[in-house]
């Protein structure tokens, strides 16, 4: 599991709750509940009203999502592709078939079925890549729920705030109260621009970084799939995916497979 963004998010509200103390307020000042209701809960609705349902009924699994990825090291999927292309050369495509069904990663088991079933190249290049697009769509609507709350928050906040100096004037015959009242209105802003910035927004960053990241490995797969399905040389098949990773992962794979060749 990769912890950026919970370590991100818990540090940043740590931070804000430590400079609120350091200032000489007290941490309970600024958790209001009514506040955090409003934005909050208004941000969700706002967000929702400018969506579908599907959208909405989504949010959980997409913020598992964004706090629980674990992003898989590339180098450990190319090596699974070179394998089964070593596999393939020597023994042929239909030897796969049983090795299909201890491949872990989902897209790279259905492209080598497709292969085995004997799919045209063409038409499998298609699929695959129309599979690639179409996730492409689906993660893009559910970071465009947590970027629209990102958007809605601050604005919400304000709506807080304007409510809270309602209240205010309405009891101005206590002056002994309105220090107090006018420091909570404000409150409301603050958890709007604060879970704006520190929360849905990363998120949305963070989906949009597991969506490229997940696409870069669809379209790896499909390049070793296509060229186990040709019969292609496992050293050219790892070196054309080698290829394919940013520099510094292609340095690693480089490395790894140096070690190998020398064990």
């Amino acid at each position: 599991m990769d912890l950026a963004t919970i370590i991100g998010i818990i540090v940043g509200m740590a931070i804000v709750f430590i400079v609120q103390i350091l200032e000489g307020g007290h941490a309970s000042s600024i958790l209001l509940w009514p506040s955090m209701l409003l934005v909050f809960g208004g941000g969700f609705c706002a967000a929702m009203a400018g969506g579908v349902m599907k959208d909405a009924k989504g949010v959980g699994a997409s913020l598992q999502k964004a706090l629980t990825a674990k992003v898989t090291p590339p180098t450990e999927l190319l090596d699974s592709v070179v394998k089964l292309a070593e596999r393939a050369r020597r023994e042929g495509l239909l030897a796969l078939e049983d090795a299909v069904k201890t491949v872990e990663h989902p897209f790279l088991k259905r492209g080598l079925q497709l292969a085995i079933d004997g799919t045209d190249p063409d038409e499998l290049h298609d699929i695959l890549h129309a599979e690639v697009a179409a996730k492409k769509k689906a993660d893009k609507a559910s970071m465009k729920m947590f970027e629209t709350m990102g958007g809605y928050c601050p604005t919400i906040g304000i709506i807080g705030t304007v409510m809270g100096l309602v209240h205010v004037l309405e009891n101005l015959s206590n002056p002994d109260t309105l220090g107090h009242s006018i420091a909570a209105a404000f409150v409301a802003t603050l958890w709007g621009v604060l879970s704006a910035n520190l929360m849905w927004l990363p998120m949305a960053a963070r989906l949009t970084r597991l969506s490229a990241i997940e696409a870069e490995e669809m379209e790896l797969v499909i390049d070793g799939v296509l060229a186990i399905q040709a019969g292609s040389n496992p050293r050219l098949v790892a070196q054309k995916l080698r290829s394919l990773l940013p520099p510094d992962e292609m340095k690693k794979a480089e490395a790894a497979s140096s070690t190998k060749k020398a064990a």
